[in-house]
Protein backbone atom coordinates (compact mmCIF):
# COMPACT_ATOMS: atom_id res chain seq x y z
CA UNK A 1 0.00 0.00 0.00
CA UNK A 2 2.84 2.38 0.77
CA UNK A 3 4.46 1.70 -2.59
CA UNK A 4 1.17 2.36 -4.40
CA UNK A 5 0.79 5.74 -2.64
CA UNK A 6 4.36 6.70 -3.48
CA UNK A 7 3.79 5.77 -7.12
CA UNK A 8 0.74 8.00 -7.28
CA UNK A 9 2.63 10.89 -5.76
CA UNK A 10 5.42 10.41 -8.34
CA UNK A 11 2.95 10.42 -11.24
CA UNK A 12 1.32 13.53 -9.86
CA UNK A 13 4.70 15.31 -9.67
CA UNK A 14 5.53 14.37 -13.27
CA UNK A 15 2.23 15.81 -14.50
CA UNK A 16 2.80 18.92 -12.42
CA UNK A 17 6.35 19.33 -13.90
CA UNK A 18 4.95 19.08 -17.44
CA UNK A 19 2.14 21.53 -16.72
CA UNK A 20 4.20 24.14 -14.84
CA UNK A 21 7.59 24.08 -16.67
CA UNK A 22 7.52 22.31 -20.04
CA UNK A 23 4.22 23.67 -21.36
CA UNK A 24 5.07 27.37 -20.78
CA UNK A 25 8.47 26.84 -22.45
CA UNK A 26 6.74 25.24 -25.44
CA UNK A 27 4.27 28.12 -25.74
CA UNK A 28 7.12 30.67 -25.44
CA UNK A 29 8.99 28.90 -28.24
CA UNK A 30 5.95 29.08 -30.50
CA UNK A 31 5.59 32.80 -29.82
CA UNK A 32 9.23 33.54 -30.59
CA UNK A 33 9.07 31.52 -33.79
CA UNK A 34 6.07 33.51 -35.02
CA UNK A 35 7.78 36.79 -34.14
CA UNK A 36 10.89 35.73 -36.07
CA UNK A 37 8.77 34.96 -39.11
CA UNK A 38 7.08 38.35 -38.92
CA UNK A 39 10.41 40.15 -38.44
CA UNK A 40 11.91 38.28 -41.39
CA UNK A 41 9.04 39.36 -43.62
CA UNK A 42 9.53 42.96 -42.43
CA UNK A 43 13.26 42.76 -43.21
CA UNK A 44 12.54 41.44 -46.69
CA UNK A 45 10.08 44.28 -47.20
CA UNK A 46 12.66 46.84 -46.02
CA UNK A 47 15.32 45.30 -48.24
CA UNK A 48 13.07 45.42 -51.28
CA UNK A 49 12.10 49.01 -50.49
CA UNK A 50 15.72 50.13 -50.21
CA UNK A 51 16.54 48.45 -53.51
CA UNK A 52 13.62 50.21 -55.18
CA UNK A 53 14.78 53.57 -53.78
CA UNK A 54 18.33 52.91 -54.95
CA UNK A 55 17.30 52.51 -58.56
CA UNK A 56 15.24 55.71 -58.58
CA UNK A 57 17.72 58.60 -59.14
CA UNK A 58 15.22 61.50 -58.86
CA UNK A 59 13.85 60.09 -55.61
CA UNK A 60 17.37 59.46 -54.31
CA UNK A 61 18.40 63.01 -55.18
CA UNK A 62 15.44 64.37 -53.23
CA UNK A 63 16.42 62.26 -50.24
CA UNK A 64 20.01 63.57 -50.48
CA UNK A 65 18.69 67.12 -50.44
CA UNK A 66 16.20 66.58 -47.62
CA UNK A 67 18.33 64.50 -45.28
CA UNK A 68 19.37 66.11 -42.01
CA UNK A 69 22.94 67.41 -42.05
CA UNK A 70 24.93 67.72 -38.84
CA UNK A 71 26.55 71.10 -39.31
CA UNK A 72 29.77 72.06 -37.57
CA UNK A 73 28.92 75.05 -35.32
CA UNK A 74 31.19 77.51 -37.13
CA UNK A 75 29.85 80.40 -35.06
CA UNK A 76 31.36 78.99 -31.86
CA UNK A 77 34.02 76.53 -33.06
CA UNK A 78 37.33 77.83 -34.41
CA UNK A 79 38.03 75.11 -36.95
CA UNK A 80 41.46 76.59 -37.69
CA UNK A 81 42.82 75.87 -34.19
CA UNK A 82 43.67 72.24 -33.48
CA UNK A 83 46.28 69.61 -34.19
CA UNK A 84 47.34 67.02 -36.75
CA UNK A 85 46.50 63.35 -36.11
CA UNK A 86 47.54 60.31 -38.11
CA UNK A 87 44.55 58.70 -39.85
CA UNK A 88 45.14 55.67 -42.06
CA UNK A 89 41.41 55.05 -42.44
CA UNK A 90 39.88 58.21 -43.91
CA UNK A 91 43.00 59.76 -45.46
CA UNK A 92 44.03 60.38 -48.13
CA UNK A 93 40.67 61.54 -49.43
CA UNK A 94 41.55 60.25 -52.92
CA UNK A 95 44.36 58.36 -54.59
CA UNK A 96 46.83 60.17 -56.78
CA UNK A 97 46.54 57.68 -59.66
CA UNK A 98 42.74 57.92 -59.63
CA UNK A 99 42.62 61.66 -60.32
CA UNK A 100 42.97 62.00 -64.06
CA UNK A 101 43.18 65.80 -63.83
CA UNK A 102 46.15 65.95 -61.47
CA UNK A 103 49.16 67.57 -63.14
CA UNK A 104 52.68 66.22 -62.86
CA UNK A 105 53.67 69.43 -61.10
CA UNK A 106 52.25 68.21 -57.74
CA UNK A 107 51.98 64.42 -58.29
CA UNK A 108 54.79 63.59 -55.87
CA UNK A 109 54.30 59.82 -55.72
CA UNK A 110 54.30 59.59 -59.51
CA UNK A 111 57.49 61.64 -59.53
CA UNK A 112 59.29 59.24 -57.23
CA UNK A 113 58.63 60.37 -53.67
CA UNK A 114 59.26 57.20 -51.64
CA UNK A 115 57.16 58.01 -48.53
CA UNK A 116 53.39 58.54 -48.34
CA UNK A 117 52.78 59.37 -44.68
CA UNK A 118 52.32 63.04 -45.56
CA UNK A 119 49.01 62.08 -47.23
CA UNK A 120 47.50 60.57 -44.08
CA UNK A 121 47.42 63.42 -41.58
CA UNK A 122 43.94 64.61 -40.62
CA UNK A 123 43.19 68.00 -39.08
CA UNK A 124 41.39 67.80 -35.72
CA UNK A 125 39.95 71.11 -34.44
CA UNK A 126 40.33 71.66 -30.72
CA UNK A 127 36.69 72.44 -29.91
CA UNK A 128 34.70 70.29 -32.34
CA UNK A 129 34.98 67.43 -34.78
CA UNK A 130 34.86 67.63 -38.55
CA UNK A 131 32.50 65.38 -40.51
CA UNK A 132 34.08 63.12 -43.06
CA UNK A 133 34.35 64.90 -46.40
CA UNK A 134 31.33 64.09 -48.59
CA UNK A 135 31.91 64.96 -52.25
CA UNK A 136 28.31 64.18 -53.19
CA UNK A 137 26.93 66.49 -50.51
CA UNK A 138 29.24 69.33 -51.57
CA UNK A 139 28.26 68.96 -55.21
CA UNK A 140 24.58 69.00 -54.26
CA UNK A 141 25.21 72.33 -52.56
CA UNK A 142 27.05 73.54 -55.66
CA UNK A 143 24.36 72.36 -58.06
CA UNK A 144 23.75 75.06 -60.66
CA UNK A 145 26.47 77.25 -59.13
CA UNK A 146 30.00 78.46 -59.86
CA UNK A 147 32.95 78.15 -57.48
CA UNK A 148 36.03 80.17 -58.45
CA UNK A 149 39.54 80.36 -56.99
CA UNK A 150 41.42 83.58 -57.82
CA UNK A 151 45.09 84.17 -57.11
CA UNK A 152 48.57 82.70 -57.55
CA UNK A 153 50.07 79.24 -58.04
CA UNK A 154 49.29 78.28 -54.43
CA UNK A 155 45.63 78.82 -55.23
CA UNK A 156 46.04 76.80 -58.42
CA UNK A 157 47.46 74.09 -56.15
CA UNK A 158 44.29 74.28 -54.01
CA UNK A 159 42.02 74.34 -57.05
CA UNK A 160 43.58 71.11 -58.35
CA UNK A 161 43.00 69.59 -54.93
CA UNK A 162 39.29 70.49 -55.02
CA UNK A 163 38.91 69.02 -58.51
CA UNK A 164 40.47 65.75 -57.35
CA UNK A 165 38.29 65.66 -54.22
CA UNK A 166 35.01 65.73 -56.16
CA UNK A 167 35.77 64.25 -59.59
CA UNK A 168 35.76 60.59 -58.56
CA UNK A 169 31.97 60.47 -58.11
CA UNK A 170 31.32 61.94 -61.56
CA UNK A 171 30.92 59.40 -64.40
CA UNK A 172 33.35 59.59 -67.27
CA UNK A 173 31.98 61.73 -70.05
CA UNK A 174 30.12 64.04 -67.69
CA UNK A 175 33.14 66.11 -66.66
CA UNK A 176 35.50 68.26 -68.69
CA UNK A 177 38.55 70.43 -68.07
CA UNK A 178 39.32 73.40 -70.28
CA UNK A 179 42.07 76.02 -70.17
CA UNK A 180 42.23 79.60 -71.45
CA UNK A 181 44.97 82.20 -71.05
CA UNK A 182 43.74 83.24 -67.58
CA UNK A 183 41.42 80.43 -66.51
CA UNK A 184 41.15 76.70 -65.91
CA UNK A 185 37.54 75.49 -65.82
CA UNK A 186 36.36 72.12 -64.49
CA UNK A 187 32.80 71.53 -65.67
CA UNK A 188 30.48 68.96 -64.09
CA UNK A 189 27.56 68.50 -66.45
CA UNK A 190 25.44 66.34 -64.16
CA UNK A 191 25.32 69.11 -61.54
CA UNK A 192 25.53 72.09 -63.92
CA UNK A 193 28.51 73.20 -61.82
CA UNK A 194 31.89 74.72 -62.58
CA UNK A 195 34.96 74.81 -60.33
CA UNK A 196 37.43 77.20 -61.89
CA UNK A 197 40.73 78.93 -61.27
CA UNK A 198 41.58 82.46 -62.43
CA UNK A 199 45.24 83.53 -62.54
CA UNK A 200 45.78 86.94 -60.86
CA UNK A 201 48.74 86.69 -58.45
CA UNK A 202 48.32 90.31 -57.30
CA UNK A 203 44.52 90.46 -57.85
CA UNK A 204 45.14 93.74 -59.72
CA UNK A 205 46.78 93.88 -63.15
CA UNK A 206 50.49 93.04 -63.29
CA UNK A 207 53.20 92.08 -65.75
CA UNK A 208 52.93 88.54 -64.37
CA UNK A 209 49.44 88.04 -65.81
CA UNK A 210 50.33 86.74 -69.32
CA UNK A 211 51.00 82.98 -69.56
CA UNK A 212 54.57 83.48 -70.75
CA UNK A 213 55.45 85.85 -67.88
CA UNK A 214 54.64 83.64 -64.89
CA UNK A 215 58.01 82.02 -64.29
CA UNK A 216 59.14 84.63 -61.77
CA UNK A 217 62.34 85.42 -63.66
CA UNK A 218 61.57 89.14 -63.90
CA UNK A 219 60.71 91.68 -61.24
CA UNK A 220 56.95 92.07 -60.88
CA UNK A 221 55.30 95.38 -61.80
CA UNK A 222 51.76 96.14 -60.68
CA UNK A 223 48.95 98.58 -61.41
CA UNK A 224 47.49 98.91 -57.88
CA UNK A 225 44.23 100.56 -58.88
CA UNK A 226 43.47 98.54 -62.00
CA UNK A 227 41.23 95.55 -61.23
CA UNK A 228 38.19 95.89 -63.50
CA UNK A 229 39.73 93.89 -66.36
CA UNK A 230 40.11 90.87 -64.09
CA UNK A 231 36.91 91.55 -62.17
CA UNK A 232 34.70 91.19 -65.24
CA UNK A 233 35.45 87.47 -65.08
CA UNK A 234 34.46 87.15 -61.42
CA UNK A 235 31.04 88.80 -61.36
CA UNK A 236 28.85 85.78 -62.12
CA UNK A 237 30.41 83.39 -59.58
CA UNK A 238 28.47 82.18 -56.54
CA UNK A 239 31.57 81.49 -54.43
CA UNK A 240 34.76 83.53 -54.80
CA UNK A 241 37.93 82.41 -53.01
CA UNK A 242 40.84 84.87 -53.23
CA UNK A 243 44.50 84.84 -52.22
CA UNK A 244 47.60 86.93 -52.85
CA UNK A 245 50.86 86.51 -50.98
CA UNK A 246 53.85 84.62 -52.42
CA UNK A 247 54.67 87.15 -55.12
CA UNK A 248 54.81 89.91 -52.51
CA UNK A 249 57.61 88.29 -50.51
CA UNK A 250 60.45 88.54 -53.02
CA UNK A 251 61.68 92.04 -52.09
CA UNK A 252 60.96 94.76 -49.56
CA UNK A 253 59.76 97.02 -52.38
CA UNK A 254 57.66 96.45 -55.47
CA UNK A 255 57.58 98.25 -58.82
CA UNK A 256 54.46 100.28 -59.57
CA UNK A 257 53.59 101.34 -63.13
CA UNK A 258 53.30 105.13 -63.29
CA UNK A 259 50.92 105.33 -66.23
CA UNK A 260 49.81 103.56 -69.40
CA UNK A 261 49.57 99.79 -69.72
CA UNK A 262 51.82 96.76 -69.94
CA UNK A 263 51.44 96.66 -73.72
CA UNK A 264 53.58 99.78 -73.91
CA UNK A 265 57.22 98.79 -74.23
CA UNK A 266 58.47 101.91 -72.40
CA UNK A 267 57.19 101.38 -68.92
CA UNK A 268 58.10 103.97 -66.30
CA UNK A 269 57.70 102.76 -62.74
CA UNK A 270 58.36 103.65 -59.14
CA UNK A 271 59.46 101.36 -56.34
CA UNK A 272 57.23 101.46 -53.26
CA UNK A 273 57.34 99.47 -50.00
CA UNK A 274 55.38 96.23 -50.14
CA UNK A 275 53.31 96.99 -47.04
CA UNK A 276 51.98 100.26 -48.46
CA UNK A 277 51.18 98.64 -51.79
CA UNK A 278 49.72 95.46 -50.31
CA UNK A 279 47.17 97.47 -48.37
CA UNK A 280 46.40 99.70 -51.37
CA UNK A 281 45.82 96.67 -53.58
CA UNK A 282 43.53 95.04 -51.02
CA UNK A 283 41.61 98.32 -50.68
CA UNK A 284 41.19 98.37 -54.46
CA UNK A 285 39.92 94.79 -54.27
CA UNK A 286 37.41 95.39 -51.43
CA UNK A 287 36.11 98.54 -53.17
CA UNK A 288 35.52 96.43 -56.27
CA UNK A 289 33.65 93.87 -54.18
CA UNK A 290 31.41 96.50 -52.60
CA UNK A 291 30.51 97.95 -56.00
CA UNK A 292 30.07 94.75 -58.02
CA UNK A 293 29.10 91.82 -55.80
CA UNK A 294 25.59 91.02 -54.60
CA UNK A 295 26.03 89.58 -51.08
CA UNK A 296 22.65 87.85 -51.32
CA UNK A 297 23.96 85.73 -54.15
CA UNK A 298 27.75 85.51 -53.81
CA UNK A 299 29.87 84.39 -50.85
CA UNK A 300 33.41 85.78 -50.68
CA UNK A 301 36.43 84.20 -48.98
CA UNK A 302 40.05 85.25 -48.55
CA UNK A 303 42.69 82.57 -47.86
CA UNK A 304 45.53 83.55 -45.56
CA UNK A 305 49.23 83.12 -46.24
CA UNK A 306 50.56 79.75 -47.33
CA UNK A 307 53.85 79.32 -45.42
CA UNK A 308 57.22 78.23 -46.75
CA UNK A 309 59.84 76.00 -45.10
CA UNK A 310 63.20 77.14 -46.40
CA UNK A 311 65.33 77.10 -43.21
CA UNK A 312 65.48 73.93 -41.12
CA UNK A 313 66.85 76.02 -38.23
CA UNK A 314 63.31 77.35 -37.81
CA UNK A 315 62.14 73.95 -36.52
CA UNK A 316 65.34 71.99 -35.82
CA UNK A 317 67.29 74.18 -33.40
CA UNK A 318 69.83 71.43 -32.78
CA UNK A 319 70.53 70.75 -36.44
CA UNK A 320 74.15 71.12 -37.46
CA UNK A 321 73.44 71.98 -41.09
CA UNK A 322 70.74 74.37 -42.22
CA UNK A 323 68.76 72.95 -45.13
CA UNK A 324 65.36 73.40 -46.74
CA UNK A 325 62.40 70.98 -46.62
CA UNK A 326 63.86 68.27 -48.86
CA UNK A 327 64.40 65.63 -46.15
CA UNK A 328 61.26 66.21 -44.11
CA UNK A 329 58.82 63.31 -43.73
CA UNK A 330 57.00 64.27 -40.50
CA UNK A 331 55.00 67.33 -39.43
CA UNK A 332 56.02 69.38 -36.42
CA UNK A 333 53.81 67.70 -33.83
CA UNK A 334 54.58 69.94 -30.86
CA UNK A 335 51.98 72.63 -31.43
CA UNK A 336 52.04 73.97 -27.86
CA UNK A 337 54.03 77.05 -28.82
CA UNK A 338 54.05 79.40 -31.83
CA UNK A 339 56.30 78.53 -34.73
CA UNK A 340 58.28 81.03 -36.79
CA UNK A 341 59.07 79.76 -40.28
CA UNK A 342 59.38 83.18 -41.85
CA UNK A 343 55.72 83.94 -42.59
CA UNK A 344 55.29 87.68 -43.08
CA UNK A 345 53.03 88.51 -40.13
CA UNK A 346 52.72 92.13 -41.12
CA UNK A 347 51.19 91.23 -44.47
CA UNK A 348 48.88 88.84 -42.63
CA UNK A 349 47.79 91.60 -40.25
CA UNK A 350 47.04 93.93 -43.16
CA UNK A 351 44.93 91.23 -44.82
CA UNK A 352 42.96 90.58 -41.62
CA UNK A 353 42.23 94.27 -41.08
CA UNK A 354 41.24 95.03 -44.67
CA UNK A 355 38.93 92.03 -45.00
CA UNK A 356 37.17 93.15 -41.81
CA UNK A 357 36.62 96.67 -43.15
CA UNK A 358 33.93 95.88 -45.72
CA UNK A 359 30.44 97.15 -44.98
CA UNK A 360 28.21 95.65 -47.69
CA UNK A 361 29.96 92.43 -48.67
CA UNK A 362 31.11 90.10 -45.90
CA UNK A 363 34.52 88.49 -46.48
CA UNK A 364 35.24 85.25 -44.61
CA UNK A 365 38.91 85.03 -43.66
CA UNK A 366 40.16 81.43 -43.98
CA UNK A 367 43.09 81.36 -41.56
CA UNK A 368 45.00 78.32 -42.79
CA UNK A 369 48.46 79.75 -42.02
CA UNK A 370 49.18 78.37 -38.55
CA UNK A 371 47.97 74.83 -39.27
CA UNK A 372 50.10 74.83 -42.43
CA UNK A 373 53.25 76.10 -40.74
CA UNK A 374 53.55 72.75 -38.93
CA UNK A 375 53.49 70.78 -42.22
CA UNK A 376 57.15 70.95 -43.22
CA UNK A 377 56.73 67.42 -44.62
CA UNK A 378 54.06 68.25 -47.20
CA UNK A 379 55.92 70.28 -49.86
CA UNK A 380 56.69 69.00 -53.34
CA UNK A 381 60.43 69.47 -52.67
CA UNK A 382 62.30 67.36 -55.27
CA UNK A 383 59.13 65.60 -56.40
CA UNK A 384 57.34 68.28 -58.39
CA UNK A 385 58.37 69.41 -61.84
CA UNK A 386 59.95 72.46 -63.45
CA UNK A 387 58.85 73.58 -66.89
CA UNK A 388 57.03 70.26 -67.25
CA UNK A 389 60.06 68.15 -66.41
CA UNK A 390 60.86 66.04 -63.35
CA UNK A 391 64.11 67.00 -61.63
CA UNK A 392 67.25 65.16 -62.70
CA UNK A 393 69.57 63.37 -60.23
CA UNK A 394 72.08 66.20 -60.70
CA UNK A 395 69.48 68.84 -59.87
CA UNK A 396 68.53 66.96 -56.70
CA UNK A 397 72.10 67.45 -55.48
CA UNK A 398 71.36 71.18 -55.28
CA UNK A 399 68.39 71.60 -52.91
CA UNK A 400 69.07 75.28 -52.33
CA UNK A 401 68.19 75.90 -55.96
CA UNK A 402 65.77 73.12 -56.86
CA UNK A 403 63.87 71.97 -53.75
CA UNK A 404 60.39 73.53 -53.94
CA UNK A 405 59.33 74.36 -50.38
CA UNK A 406 56.49 76.63 -51.49
CA UNK A 407 54.00 74.32 -53.19
CA UNK A 408 52.32 71.20 -51.82
CA UNK A 409 52.05 67.54 -52.87
CA UNK A 410 48.63 66.15 -53.74
CA UNK A 411 46.95 64.38 -52.10
CA UNK A 412 48.05 66.47 -49.15
CA UNK A 413 47.66 69.67 -47.17
CA UNK A 414 45.49 71.65 -49.65
CA UNK A 415 42.85 68.93 -49.27
CA UNK A 416 42.45 70.04 -45.65
CA UNK A 417 42.06 73.65 -46.74
CA UNK A 418 39.24 72.51 -49.02
CA UNK A 419 37.62 70.42 -46.31
CA UNK A 420 37.32 73.59 -44.23
CA UNK A 421 36.15 75.66 -47.19
CA UNK A 422 33.45 73.08 -47.93
CA UNK A 423 32.10 73.48 -44.38
CA UNK A 424 31.44 77.15 -45.08
CA UNK A 425 29.91 76.44 -48.48
CA UNK A 426 27.53 73.88 -46.96
CA UNK A 427 26.63 76.32 -44.18
CA UNK A 428 25.85 79.10 -46.67
CA UNK A 429 23.61 76.88 -48.80
CA UNK A 430 21.89 74.86 -46.07
CA UNK A 431 18.80 77.07 -45.96
CA UNK A 432 18.68 77.59 -49.70
CA UNK A 433 16.29 75.63 -51.92
CA UNK A 434 18.43 73.68 -54.36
Amino acid sequence: MKQTGASKRSSYLNVLYVGVIVLPLFLLGCYLYNEKQRFGQFQEFKKDTIQEEHISPPQQRKQDKDKKIDLVPLEVCDVFTGNWVMDNVTHPLYKENECEFLSEWVACTRNGRPDSKYQKWRWQPRDCSLPRFDAKLLLEKLRGKKLMFIGDSIHYNQWQSMVCMVQSIIPSGKKTLNHTAQMSIFNIKEYNTTISFYWAPFLVESNADPPDKRDGKRDPIIMPRSISKHGENWKDADFLVFNTYIWWTRHSKIKVLKQGSFTNETKENNEVGIYIMYEEVLRTWTNWLEQNIDPNRTSVFFSSMSPTHVRSSDWDVNGRVTRKCEKETEPILNMSKPLNVGTNRRLQEIAVNVTKSTTKVHVTFLNVTTMSEFRKDAHTSFYGSRSGRVLTPVQKLDPRTFADCYHWCLPGLPDTWNELLSLYIIHRTQNTSL
